[in-house]
């Protein structure tokens, strides 16, 4: 049976759900796979560190976040900074090629790209190479010559690779990858299911925001419930459970930390709040549900958020206080929600897990190697 190594890191869980749902498809079409966390891998020191900042960075420091991450758009500070990056890594990454001996690697974190490149150009080995792109403009961390296939989310995602130099002929715009239970309908779960149901996300990491939003929105005119979500940010949900307990008794909202029922919950929601995460996105695209963007990560979110402003499938909101009008104007006006569901219709790919099954095959078929050469024995 042929092999897949999947790399991916826990930097926010848009990277990891993408290899999750890969990593189970590729199983269901009788691959072996192994899917491990990069940085874990290399040194769980520096993997609590990385992972450390980056939360603290985003949660209190967001602007300085957005600012290094523009700064890291520069081909020359991102080619310093990947080679580091690369001289760090690559001794272990080889090592675990090595032992795991796959016929084809795929990456869903930019970070991996030019660790792999590096291999491959130096010819130590000789493996197709996939990276997924999971936001829909690419950043510079993504580019490498030496990338044998990208798996983008868009023709939008496509034209961003291909400003950066990569050959069309490399660039596949099937979406990003999801769960297929986004793609099929589910058993709905609704608190009242003859009123207006808005679902409140804010990621697996959460974000305080989502406090400002909630209070917003609890005197909504008309007839509504509210599902939260707040991923695995417990306070905030043991804070959200505390002060709004009447509301929760009397089934006007309910709260869930992290959950696998996403998909369920979509299905009965009429619209939702939430960052705009790649995966996120992509979920609520695959299930026709309209969105409104209150907040938002610099850096990639708000690359995120002008692709979606630019198809027509979400609205955002500059001040949170006007959030409850605006959902007042939807309720009140239900073509606004019809014209964005119509829209998302046109963009999704519902083969993209196949799509990428298809893809691998062929690049294991046509690369023809020997593998006591490729792997430089």
């Amino acid at each position: 049976m042929k092999k897949v190594l999947i790399l991916t890191t826990s930097t926010g869980g848009g990277h990891n759900e993408a290899a999750s749902s890969l990593e189970k498809e590729f199983n269901k079409h009788g691959f072996v796979v192994k899917r491990l966390d990069a940085l874990m891998e290399i040194n769980k020191s520096l993997d609590a560190f990385i992972i450390g900042a980056f939360k603290i960075l985003v949660g209190a420091f967001p602007k300085l976040y957005g600012n290094l991450y523009n700064k890291s758009k520069n081909e020359r500070f991102n080619k310093l900074m990947t080679n580091c990056v690369s001289k760090i890594s690559k001794d272990k990454i080889y090592e675990i090629i090595l032992n795991e001996k796959p016929d084809l690697i795929i990456s869903t974190h930019p970070f991996l790209v030019r660790v792999i490149g590096s291999l491959k150009e130096n010819r130590l080995i000789d493996i197709p190479f996939v990276s997924v792109v999971t936001d829909y403009n690419a950043h510079q961390t993504y580019v490498d010559k030496n990338v044998d296939a990208y798996i983008a989310g868009s023709d939008y995602t496509s034209t961003t690779l291909i400003k950066k130099g990569i050959s069309k002929d490399k660039i596949f715009s099937y979406g990003i990858p999801i769960k297929k239970e986004f793609l099929k309908e589910s058993k709905v779960i609704s608190i009242k299911p003859s009123s207006f149901q808005i679902l409140l996300m804010a990621g697996t990491l959460g974000l305080k925001d989502m406090k400002k939003v909630l209070k917003n929105i609890v005197d909504i005119e008309g007839d509504y419930n509210i599902v939260v979500v707040c991923g695995n940010n417990k306070k905030l949900k043991n804070n959200i459970e505390k002060e709004h307990a009447w509301l929760i008794r009397n089934r006007r909202i309910k709260v869930y930390g992290f959950t696998n029922n996403i998909p369920s919950i979509m299905d009965s929601s009429d619209i939702i709040i939430t960052k705009p995460g790649g995966l996120t996105i992509s979920e609520a695209i695959a299930k026709r549900l309209p969105m409104i963007i209150p907040y938002y990560i610099p850096g990639q979110e708000k690359e995120n958020l002008d692709f979606l402003l630019k198809k027509g499938v979400a609205l955002y909101v500059s001040e949170i206080d006007y959030i409850k009008s605006i959902i007042e104007v939807i309720m009140r006006n239900p073509k606004i929600l019809d014209t964005m569901k119509k829209n998302m219709r046109e963009m999704y790919n519902e083969s993209c897990l196949d799509n990428i099954i298809y893809l691998g095959e062929n690049l294991i078929g046509d690369c023809n190697y020997e593998m006591g050469l490729s792997y430089g024995l």
